[in-house]
């Protein structure tokens, strides 16, 4: 069975094109949900999400592929987006370049090691990125 992917409605998109810090659901293996305020942007279909192989995150999305993501407006809480979603795709590929562009859209430096995090750090973790196809989504408020 193929699951459709839902529209994100324009009305709502900036909060997933930053800088907005969203919470990232998945799920452990006990069924308990974990939570993680990441940062994503979007490729106009899909929610990218950033990380390091072997996080949480990373191993949960891998094992139990449906997440939420929670975006709230910082300015109005009472507008928010939910997205629920299926991570259809965890690649290396392209990763750090948009690890390198979120950590220039939420915090203004051109590369997330040597400007965020240390440089060392490059090169003892794997950066991931997970494609999240929206199935449902619920836009809360006006802007």
């Amino acid at each position: 069975m193929t699951t459709k992917t839902v529209k994100i409605p324009e009305s709502h998109r900036d909060l997933l094109d930053g800088p907005v810090p969203v919470t990232l659901a998945t799920i452990m293996p006990d069924g308990q949900p974990q939570l993680s305020v990441v940062w994503c942007n979007t490729d106009g279909d899909f929610v990218l999400v950033n990380t390091a192989r072997g996080r949480q995150k990373d191993t949960n999305m891998r094992q139990r592929p449906k997440v939420t993501i929670l975006a709230i407006d910082p300015k109005n809480p009472y507008r928010y987006l939910e997205v629920r979603g299926e991570v259809v795709e965890m690649t290396e590929e392209g990763a750090l370049e948009h690890i390198n562009q979120l950590a220039k859209l939420y915090v203004g430096v051109d590369n997330y090691y040597g400007g965020l995090a240390p440089e060392e750090q490059k090169h003892k973790e794997t950066r991931v990125m997970a494609k999240i196809r929206p199935t449902r989504v619920i836009a809360f408020g006006n802007s």
